[in-house]
């Protein structure tokens, strides 16, 4: 079964509306389609700059999905071509054999004129995309893939809880996740405004349901606290100061900032986070935003691995199940890049 990218127009030139313009194929345990679960077949494309990526990692790891689904990592910026898979002309990622992103689309679609994002999952035998459509993909790491879950995988999107879920995502998606962006290319000074206003609206809400709640959805982390984490994460090293979102920083938030200091300091969460790559990605990238090109030093990242406090409100991060073990050999984030 072949899908071809699905999305709408964008309506308003003065404010940002990402393009939901995905290939929507997904991989099944039953096989429905072309697209089987099998240990070894599917590549994930990711950047660790991309925050829509970085979740797809934390997923990955914390399910235990690592040995099934291998791992590529592009560099932190792209061209208006594709992501490449080096800093150097010339390379290229030793399994596709590809120096971009973009071979890989086009090796499904020779006509693709969309956007060439990351993450995407690439069918190995014929080096061609699958999917990157980067919602869906990382449920299905949750309930399609679970024959290869490592022993004590929690579960990140339990049933009787996906219709609350499902709603929560979804404003944190609009409001703060895609927010940030709203911010960031609105084109006018009330695009903006009111982009800024249901950002830190969001914002308000989230820290009040988490005052009194370690994670989203109560005692234990399900996938909408990783997909609220990696925009927490890179609030103040990018969308504070590169976006205009600045009523307040992350660490000015206690709720907020202790929350995400709790996540930051669970295996699966802070070690898989690149703030180097993700600074280089947003303030170079970006040029009409930032025309210099300079890359700020800061903010100091000392402060993530202070006390939270959070283990007050009770819970257990993973449930029943058990934290994953460390990064495999060669998917670390580079020295200096992180914390530590």
């Amino acid at each position: 079964m072949t899908t071809k990218p699905q999305g709408e127009p964008v309506r308003d030139e003065l404010e940002f509306r990402r393009k939901s313009t995905y290939i929507t194929d997904r991989i099944t345990a039953d096989g429905f389609g072309d697209w089987p679960v099998e240990a070894g077949r599917y590549r994930l494309v990711v950047a660790r700059a991309c925050p829509w990526a970085n979740r797809a990692i934390i997923v990955r790891r914390l399910l235990g999905l690592e040995s099934a689904i291998s791992l590529a990592a592009c560099a932190p910026t792209h061209d208006s071509r594709s992501w490449t898979f080096g800093s150097h002309a010339g390379d290229v990622d030793p399994v596709l054999g590809y120096e971009r992103l973009q071979q890989a689309y086009l090796a499904r679609f020779p006509d693709y004129d969309q956007g060439i994002t990351v993450p995407a999952l690439v069918d190995v035998p014929s080096a061609a995309v699958v999917t990157n459509d980067f919602a869906q993909l990382t449920l299905d790491f949750s309930t399609q893939w679970t024959g290869l879950h490592r022993a004590g995988a929690p579960d990140l999107y339990p049933e009787p809880l996906r219709d609350e879920m499902d709603a929560v995502m979804q404003r944190i998606f609009n409001d703060v996740n895609n927010g940030v962006y709203r911010c960031g290319f609105a084109q006018s000074q009330q695009a903006y405004e009111r982009a800024y206003a249901r950002l830190f609206g969001a914002l308000d809400w989230l820290s009040e349901r988490l005052a009194t709640n370690r994670y989203l959805m109560g005692g234990s982390i399900t996938e909408s606290d990783v997909r609220l984490f990696v925009t927490l994460v890179r609030f103040d090293a990018v969308y504070h100061g590169h976006f205009k979102c600045n009523r307040h920083k992350l660490t000015e938030l206690p709720v907020l900032w202790a929350y995400c200091r709790d996540l930051f300091q669970t295996p699966g969460f802070g070690d898989t986070v690149d703030f180097l790559e993700a600074k280089q990605h947003f303030y170079l990238v970006h040029a009409h935003i930032n025309p210099s090109g300079v890359v700020p030093n800061g903010p100091d990242l000392s402060n993530w691995l202070t006390p939270h406090g959070r283990e007050a409100l009770g819970g257990r991060p993973f449930g029943d199940g058990t934290a994953p073990g460390p990064a495999p050999a060669g998917e670390a984030v580079p020295p200096g890049h992180g914390v530590v």
